[in-house]
């Protein structure tokens, strides 16, 4: 299997990107472009010399996993000192495995080319496997050392792979042998993925521009980690301590006992903090009442990487950019965005902006009347002089309008909201969408107290459909947001090979003993992480490099945020959404105002999210510039006022800390494919809305068989096709967003 690392973040949160060592998704996981390795190597076609005996046979990241289920990492072994050798002996041993595929004598065929490039680099995969983990969860002082070291050394090892003409040529053989015609669709799909991901990566480029590329490469995968531990240095930086009861005004008793404990946390224990990711810093922002701390905890959060100290990430960006122009350049392509973009569902920039712009109009137009409704309020509510509604207000009116339009406080929601007992009804819907049952398990080690681990089975058959790690809370050295990770992807190719995935969050813990209560949106990003997890757990295909969420950018996250819709079930809500005191189930009364207030507040939450993505494709497509550095404070600020950007509303990810795309190429000139992903989502859930409901049998299966299942073996188009019966449109998506009246339930082909 060609080395990769799959991680990603919700289409509500930050996904965490590594280094350029990795591949990953910002929520889910993705293709990988790259196989990876170090600088002044010797050529993949003579083998370096062995290791010297026993030099790493006591280093646990390089030996293959054991235990239970299949074998399972040895994370309890792991030291940091170790990832160092362990990465160096793996891509010796790659090399090796791909120099005996190079100088095969026997012409090359499907089985001792693709099939034999498969296997190859497992030793590879395992130790970066365990590298990302440490990367996105325990990433220390001692650790982040090691990643900047390494970071280029992986870097130049994928362009080694992808740049051995004799490997090339074998490669391009097997695409041309009339032969392929022979293999089943899985394996014709596995040659055409192989073939254009060397191409994609410049194996037909001249020596020259081959050189420069691996050095291009090796340059951004230093970038990208430092990008990366600037924003972690920042979250972790900053924290506005609220020294007495005064401070308090407004917040909810949770959110105090979370502020407290993150105080005590910070030695500071008897006050309060409001630590800077997001998990903090939104609920603050929503009901406290103190104009001025909000003001303060908002500018921390959005001015991440952007203090023009030590960690500004600015002049990082603007390399970045260069970088990504020369590199598209040498590839034949106009810009990096028309390289990213292409083997995508969009397939061309200019068809992601075209849907993003197709929303955008409206967008705006009902942000201009959220913050009218929000003005109204606080022209009335606010003593002294008037002044309009600034960035740092929104939530906090929007709230306030809330309640005043649907009678609906999330104050009064959040107590029905349990971490675990939302856990629960995951498993449930699991259980009922595709026949999964959970059970917890203890027997195996655990990087982290926090993280704990389920067996997955399929309920009609027992048998193992993989493991289950989650890692839900918020601590020192984890980077913010919310993301799916798999350590093992699913395959049959060298015999039966059940996967293992984790799901992780950053919830603040309060007391001890104490349930953890989440927001409304809180509970949906839960959900959508699932969701990847559980594409990766219904994995059924023969070859690892095209299991799971190894799909297209924008099809990744269709299935992920088509499980949100789940969370708001009548079933999930009266089994699952408890009160923490009672334990009574959620009143009925008030989960119709939730769905009566279902598309509230759509205008800020699309603009947050379209401004980020256009400003991340818009900045691609200017490229190289001229010749010229890109100042990203100057071009966001300029091209957000161009676009009519409401004065209210900043982006999601403003790009000194937008980690989905300059900590990696995974989102970059991708972002947008949130909103590709849910305008399939959106046709899709009318699929059970026009069938028997959302446990319709007979539409879930229709979408684990052609959907959940196949991962990259058929062309996302295809499968989805396959599921609905038809394309999708932008109609229902307009409806599920409130921009649009509902239609009436179209008569649409079924399919078969």
């Amino acid at each position: 299997m060609r080395n990769a690392i799959f991680l990603g973040a919700g289409a509500v949160a930050v996904p965490l990107v590594m280094s350029a060592s990795t591949f990953v998704s910002g929520c889910a996981s993705g293709p990988a472009d790259t196989h990876v390795a170090a600088q002044n190597s010797p050529p993949p076609s003579s083998p370096p010399p062995a290791a010297p005996p026993d030099a790493n046979a006591s280093n646990p990241l390089l030996a293959k996993w054991t235990g239970p289920y299949g074998g399972v990492p040895p994370f309890d072994k792991v030291k940091v000192e170790q990832f160092k050798p362990a990465l160096e002996s793996a891509m010796d041993e790659d090399r090796r495995e791909i120099a005996a595929i190079v100088n095969e004598p026997a012409p090359a065929n499907f089985e001792n080319t693709i099939a034999a490039m498969e296997d190859a680099g497992r030793a590879l995969n395992r130790v970066q496997s365990i590298f990302g983990v440490w990367s996105s969860t325990m990433n220390g002082a001692e650790f982040q050392k090691v990643e900047l070291e390494m970071a280029p050394k992986l870097a130049a090892f994928t362009d080694e792979i992808t740049q051995n003409e004799k490997l090339w040529k074998r490669i391009e053989a097997v695409y041309n042998s009339p032969d392929k015609a022979k293999l089943t669709p899985e394996q014709q799909r596995l040659v055409w993925r192989t073939y254009n991901n060397f191409a994609r990566q410049g194996a037909k480029l001249d020596p020259t521009a081959k050189k420069r590329l691996s050095e291009i490469n090796q340059r951004l995968a230093s970038l990208y980690t430092t990008f990366s531990q600037n924003v972690l240095a920042d979250e972790e930086s900053y924290a506005v301590i609220l020294e007495s009861e005064a401070d308090l005004a407004g917040l909810p008793d949770s959110l105090k006992s979370v502020a407290a404990k993150a105080a005590e946390g910070r030695g500071q224990k008897g006050k309060w903090a409001i630590t800077n990711t997001r998990s903090s810093v939104e609920p603050f922002l929503t009901y406290s009442t103190r104009d001025d701390l909000r003001e303060k905890v908002w500018k921390n959060f959005v001015n991440r990487g952007d203090n023009g100290d030590t960690h500004d990430n600015n002049k990082i960006i603007s390399e970045i950019l260069k970088l990504r122009a020369e590199r598209a350049k040498l590839l034949g392509y106009a810009t990096h965005a028309h390289w990213r973009v292409e083997d995508q569902m969009a397939k061309t920039p200019e068809r992601a902006i075209a849907l993003m712009e197709a929303m955008w109009t409206p967008a705006v137009a009902r942000v201009k009347q959220e913050v009218a409704d929000m003005q109204a309020i606080a022209d009335k509510t606010t003593k002294g002089p008037k002044r309009k509604i600034a960035p740092w207000d929104y939530r906090f009116y929007a709230e306030k309008v809330r309640k005043a339009k649907y009678d609906l406080d999330e104050n009064e929601v959040k107590p029905y909201l349990q971490l675990e007992k939302l856990r629960e009804g995951m498993f449930w819907v699991a259980g009922e969408l595709f026949g999964f049952s959970f059970t917890q398990v203890t027997d195996v080690e655990v990087y982290h107290p926090d993280v704990r681990v389920w067996e997955v089975k399929d309920k009609k058959s027992g048998k193992r459909v993989g493991l289950w790690y989650f890692d839900p809370y918020a601590r020192a050295g984890k980077h913010s947001g919310a993301w799916m990770n798999e350590y093992r992807p699913q395959e049959r190719f060298k015999g039966e090979v059940t996967t293992i995935v984790s799901n992780n969050a950053n919830f603040v813990k309060g007391k001890d003993g104490e349930p953890i209560l989440i927001s409304w949106s809180d509970a949906r990003t839960l959900f959508h992480e699932f969701g990847h997890a559980l594409h990766g757990l219904s994995s059924n295909v023969t070859y690892p490099s095209l299991a799971g969420t190894n799909v297209a950018r924008d099809y990744v996250e269709f299935p992920s945020q088509l499980l949100e819709h789940w969370v708001h079930t009548p079933e999930v809500l009266n089994k699952f959404a408890l009160h923490y005191k009672t334990g009574q189930p959620i009143p009925h009364e008030l989960v119709a105002k939730i769905e009566k207030a279902s598309t509230f507040n759509q205008g800020f939450t699309t603009v947050e999210y379209l401004s980020a993505a256009l400003i991340d494709m818009k900045l691609h497509l200017a490229g190289a510039n001229g010749g010229k550095d890109i100042d990203p404070d100057a071009f966001e600020r300029d091209t957000l006022k161009s676009m009519g950007m409401p004065e209210q509303i900043v982006m999601r990810h403003r790009t000194p800390q937008f980690s989905h795309v300059f900590a990696g190429d995974g989102y970059s000139a991708g972002y947008y494919s949130y909103l590709w992903s849910d305008t399939l989502t959106a046709d899709a859930y009318e699929a059970f809305t026009e069938g028997k409901g959302p446990y319709d049998p007979a539409v879930a299966e229709r979408l684990r068989k052609n959907v959940f299942s196949v991962g990259d073996t058929i062309d996302p188009a295809d499968a989805y096709r396959a599921f609905r019966g038809h394309d999708a449109e932008i109609g229902p998506l307009m409806r599920k967003r409130g921009f649009a009246k509902p239609a009436a339930p179209a008569q649409k082909k079924k399919p078969s």
